[in-house]
């Protein structure tokens, strides 16, 4: 038996989520990898049988993608001609982490191709959504990498097939500590504003990860750190809270090692709205700009707020019992 697990390579997030969900695949069966597009700063562990170019968001400086880059990077004659080539129809199951090149090409040769991702939680009627539907971002995140079936994952189990988040082991095996400063990770902004605002908050010291930033440099209460998978998870887990986009794991792991979290959405980025949405519906607070404006409000967080209780169980033997049953033992 033969399965095909296809992980976006444009967040750290999928990346970091397949780390623990291809152990588990491999119980079951042979397990080929395909990871497409580049903006990752995280490596899989494992060797991987296709790695391509894909199409990635690129993120901007002022809090939201890139479009302009991101058309610019985009290689579409050769995206097209690896949707033809990837040999979908090789494997006894297709299982994607909204990745597009496998997703149309299983559409083209009418190949049943499941999702496990938060992306599909995301579109789910019965998520929190905000208030002012960005019909574009919705439009993109439903036909990116279209998919026959759909589990989710999400902050919660708004629904049948969907899961509460996957923690990475390290991160579910630690003892969590406060060592007094903030964990920053807001990649679409420029450093040089994010200086501006965490100086001008100097009760706390912050531990800001940047895509930007080659070396480690320090500016008074501010430590600005190239993005590191295990430096930032050291900041992480001794964090006394954490500051970052309305991404999925990032707030994730934050709630389970019970750090006070804020989040602020990307700009035109629906997905991100969504996860904002729900996470305001469960008390986290969120900013949706930020300037110098925000700096009371980020004062009034540091002092007054506070962790949000959730329960989040290791979720991957079961989700993936149920993906495997449901789907490759019915095809055999």
């Amino acid at each position: 038996m033969k399965i095909l697990y296809a992980v976006q390579g444009t967040g750290n997030g999928h990346v970091s989520r397949a780390c623990d969900v291809i152990p588990e695949l491999k119980k079951y069966a042979q397990v080929d990898i395909l990871i497409s597009g580049y903006q990752a700063d995280l490596q899989l562990p494992f060797d991987v049988t296709y790695k391509l170019y894909g199409m990635s968001f690129i993120f901007g400086k002022h809090g939201g993608v890139d479009i302009w880059q991101t058309i610019k990077r985009a290689k579409i004659f050769r995206f097209l001609r690896d949707i033809k080539r990837i040999p979908v129809e090789s494997y006894d199951l297709v299982i994607n982490d909204f990745e597009p090149i496998t997703a149309w090409a299983c559409k083209r040769k009418k190949i049943p191709c499941i999702s496990v991702s938060h992306q599909s939680a995301v579109l789910n009627p019965h998520v929190p959504k905000p208030p002012k539907t960005d019909l574009l971002g919705k439009f993109v995140l439903k036909y990116y990498a279209p998919t026959t079936k759909q589990y989710g994952i999400h902050f919660k189990s708004y629904d049948t097939n969907m899961f509460t988040p996957v923690i990475r082991k390290d991160v579910r095996n630690t003892a969590p500590v406060k060592n007094g400063h903030y964990t920053v990770y807001l990649p679409a902004y420029d450093d040089r504003l994010l200086l501006d605002i965490f100086t001008q908050l100097p009760e706390v010291n912050w531990h800001v990860f940047s895509k930007h930033m080659k070396i480690k440099a320090v500016f008074g209460n501010v430590t600005i750190f190239p993005v590191s998978h295990k430096v930032f998870g050291e900041s992480l887990i001794t964090s006394s809270g954490v500051f970052c986009g309305a991404g999925f794991e990032t707030p994730a792991e934050a709630l389970f090692l019970g750090k006070k979290l804020m989040v602020i959405p990307m700009k035109n980025q629906f997905e991100q709205q969504c996860n904002a949405a729900a996470l305001k519906d469960m008390g986290v607070p969120v900013l949706y700009s930020l300037s110098e404006k925000s700096i009371d409000k980020i004062s009034q967080w540091i002092i007054f707020g506070s962790a949000i209780s959730v329960d989040y169980p290791d979720v991957i033997p079961p989700m993936i019992e149920k993906v495997i049953q449901e789907n490759l033992i019915q095809n055999i």
